[in-house]
């Protein structure tokens, strides 16, 4: 755990191992949901408490991230010493816990209103709900300690250590669902969410309080250092704010429709978060440090070759994935959720909603990665300011959207006919997926352009890698699809066993496609992974802690 690792490549695959068991526990996770509950009104509840809360972590916890703190840290131990960098994270401890306390204190107070506000559509549990808001308040508090810790864990290279943390939250998240709903209720799962956010921090703490940069309680504010940061925060609080209120309000307007859509939503969501997390998260994550340092020697060139780099990569895991999971959908839904309550009409519908949001991951990758970009250079305006764009399109669509289904009932049929939804309540919710994409697809699009402007990003060579891409996914859908014709008679459909081995199997035959493809095309990306594989993570070796390390 306390290795030290370095290299894009090595950090990235070590992040997306740990993140590929972190989403595996996210995933028993949502099934024992489903399983308990189905696609209802208690589960709408369930993931309805979050909104609030997510809301009230991005604004304070984001000022908090290793991507706003980590260059000022760096800064403060370079100029001076560890003691200084040390300092810096005080400072900004000291200030969240005294803001953080004092705005959930008055939004505690203030949760009852506001449910009715925002979840209009659950009025008539308005109790719970509140109740269920107010325990969840704790986990933004708890998080944001932890991410003053992965400042440190990441300056320390410990990457193992940092992606263990989510690991931790999702299993305290089971606890509750497991051992405290059957004698708490609903209460329990928000408690069970607040003993993993616990853990999320614990698990970092040894680490922290042994480094050179450990840091507690200051009494006396550095206005000056607090204004230089928020300079830096304030944009990416607000962006990442501006993705919660979207998401906010579609769990408002969710709640308006059919029981359980706003769990549908969630279930959809958090499935194509699986992959995203895995490719997106992991690259942007491991490039974010490197980055930050090429930015700040002004290694422009070596700068603009990571990150082109990095987006190559994207495109190459994430266009087969996106072929795969459309066609392996169903399958899908029904290993990971259908079970118990989550009858066969919630795995059409989320196995729709699943394939519209799927379409969106390399745009969602890329984003992430672009984002952190731009946070690297220091520039943190521009994503704010396309955010908002993003965001005035995702909700003008969804508005036209519902406008237009309720006036033409014949747009309905039509995407209950394209999805093969026929007989299933709750189709709306569909418009709610697409108004997500189209936001998410136009914000990508503008990040890239200014991106390729703002750092000089040589991407000429992208048409040829992209075509690469599509015949890879092209080749990956069709195998894939033609496995599961192929294996339709031969394994029973109706058991979890049969289901399971179908979908594995087809999804197996379609990776072993897409490779096909690509080493036929003598994919450069192909050949960089294979060195990376085995010069850094069968040959590493484990680098003895430093004094000063970067």
């Amino acid at each position: 755990m306390y290795s030290e690792i370095r290299g894009l490549h090595q950090a990235a695959y070590i992040l997306a191992l740990f993140t590929f068991g972190s989403q595996m526990l996210a995933l028993i996770r949502d099934r024992l949901l489903a399983h308990t509950f189905g696609a209802g009104t208690e589960l709408d509840l369930y993931y309805a408490a979050f909104r609030i809360p997510d809301l009230l972590y991005v604004l304070f916890v984001s000022v908090l991230s290793v991507y706003v703190l980590l260059p000022f840290v760096t800064k403060a131990r370079s100029d001076k010493d560890a003691a200084a960098g040390s300092a810096v994270l005080g400072q900004m401890f000291t200030v969240f816990l005294l803001c953080y306390s004092i705005f959930a204190v008055l939004l505690f107070i203030a949760t009852p209103f506001l449910v009715t506000v925002f979840f209009p559509g659950l009025s008539a549990d308005a109790e719970t709900l509140t109740t269920l808001i107010r325990i969840l308040l704790l986990q933004p508090l708890l998080l944001g300690v932890s991410s003053l810790f992965g400042v440190v864990t990441q300056l320390s290279h410990r990457f193992i250590l940092y992606a263990i943390s989510p690991l931790i939250y999702n299993l305290g998240i089971i606890f509750g669902i497991t051992i405290l709903y059957p004698y708490f209720g609903m209460q329990g799962l928000a408690i069970g969410v607040v003993v993993g956010a616990l853990g999320h921090m614990l698990v970092q703490l040894p680490l922290v309080a042994t480094s050179e940069l450990t840091f507690g309680l200051v009494q006396k504010i550095n206005w000056r250092l607090l204004q230089s940061v928020f300079v830096v925060a304030v944009p990416r609080a607000l962006t990442l704010s501006i993705h919660q209120l979207v998401l906010l309000v579609f769990a408002g307007v969710a709640t308006m429709m059919t029981a359980g859509s706003v769990s549908v939503f969630q279930f959809a969501f958090n499935l194509q978060s699986v992959p995203l997390a895995i490719i997106g998260a992991s690259y942007s994550t491991a490039a974010f440090p490197v980055l930050a340092d090429l930015f700040a020697k002004q290694d422009h060139k070596t700068f603009s070759t990571h990150v082109v780099t990095a987006l190559r990569h994207v495109l190459f895991w994430s266009l087969p994935i996106i072929a795969l999971v459309i066609v392996l959908r169903a399958q899908i839904v029904r290993v990971v959720l259908g079970s118990g309550e989550f009858d066969w009409s919630d795995t059409r519908l989320t196995a729709a909603v699943l394939a519209l949001f799927i379409i969106a991951l390399t745009a969602q990758s890329m984003l992430l990665l672009l984002v952190r970009t731009f946070y690297a250079g220091g520039k943190t305006r521009t994503p704010l300011l396309v955010a908002l764009a993003g965001a005035a399109v995702s909700l003008g669509t969804a508005f036209l959207g519902l406008r237009l289904v309720a006036a033409y009932p014949e747009c309905k049929v039509f995407f209950e006919s394209l999805f093969r939804l026929d007989g299933v309540v709750g189709t709306e919710v569909l418009v709610l997926a697409i108004a997500f994409v189209f936001g998410v697809l136009v914000e990508m699009g503008v990040l890239l352009a200014m991106s390729i402007r703002e750092f000089n990003l040589q991407v000429g060579h992208f048409w040829g890698q992209f075509a690469e891409a599509i015949l890879a996914a092209l080749v990956a859908a069709l195998t894939a699809y033609a496995t599961l014709i192929f294996l339709v008679d031969g394994i029973n459909q109706e058991s979890f066993v049969g289901i399971m081995l179908q979908g594995v199997i087809a999804g197996l035959v379609g990776a072993l496609g897409a490779l096909g493809a690509y080493y036929i095309l003598g994919s450069r990306e192909l050949n960089e992974i294979y060195r990376s594989y085995h010069s850094k993570i069968f040959k590493t070796d484990v680098i003895a802690p430093q004094q000063d390390t970067l």
